[in-house]
């Protein structure tokens, strides 16, 4: 009798690592096979993101980035200007706000964050590539109106920044937010990509797609059916 078949490896490893006063869950994604890394959403605290890197033998190749706020993105250019990689993302709407994190971080008492150019822009639909490995990548504006997601189909794993969280979703008070338009990407985007799909929100633990449809106060199927 031949024993079971073990499952396939995942082809991505990621850890997270919060950054900033506001805890927001910078992600370490990398490729198993290369060795080399995303940093998604550095808000800051550089110099340790870069001794996780060194620590974990990983190569920095890509800077991705979900939206333009402060304590997603107040670390990019600092990164950029250390090692060079290429930064991808947000989507060309949120160019306002990456324009504005200079002003935000003295605000909030992070003088070292800076504005940025993305070396590309992501629209929905374009891929990105991690050493031998690549995630989709899919526009989901309500929270501002250029956020992206990162998501990896065969591992079923995404970072969503501030579009959902554990039991929440993004607020839509800030400026060019917009809460139809986070309703209709959670449910016409994110839901569609498998409940099994476990996401990293921008703050607090993970949870997967299939617990917020049935748990989530604000977009479980069973609230909006009532609507």
């Amino acid at each position: 009798m031949n024993a079971p078949t073990p499952p396939p490896a995942l082809p991505i490893r990621a850890l997270i690592a919060p950054v900033t006063p506001l805890q927001q869950n910078c992600t370490i994604v990398w490729c198993v096979k290369t060795m080399k890394a995303a940093i998604i959403d550095p808000g800051g605290e550089v110099p340790r993101l870069m001794a996780t890197l060194r620590e974990h033998g990983l190569t920095l190749e890509k800077i991705w980035i979900t939206h333009g706020h402060l304590d997603h993105a107040g670390g990019t250019a600092a990164i950029k200007e250390l090692t060079g990689c290429l930064i991808e993302g947000p989507h060309p709407d949120d160019q306002f706000w990456i324009d504005d994190i200079g002003t935000s971080g003295d605000k909030w008492g992070m003088p070292e964050a800076k504005a940025f150019v993305p070396d590309r822009w992501l629209h929905d639909g374009d891929v990105v590539t991690l050493g031998e490995t690549q995630f989709e990548v899919i526009h989901c504006p309500g929270h501002t109106p250029g956020h992206v997601i990162f998501f990896h189909r065969e591992a079923r794993f995404a970072q969503v920044g501030d579009v959902l969280f554990q039991g929440s979703i993004g607020r839509t008070d800030f400026p060019r937010g917009n809460y139809k338009d986070l309703i209709d990407a959670i449910t016409g985007k994110l839901w569609p990509l498998g409940e099994d799909v476990q996401f990293v929100p921008g703050h607090g633990p993970m949870s997967t797609f299939g617990q917020e449809r049935k748990t989530n106060p604000f977009v479980a199927d069973d609230v909006l059916s009532d609507e």
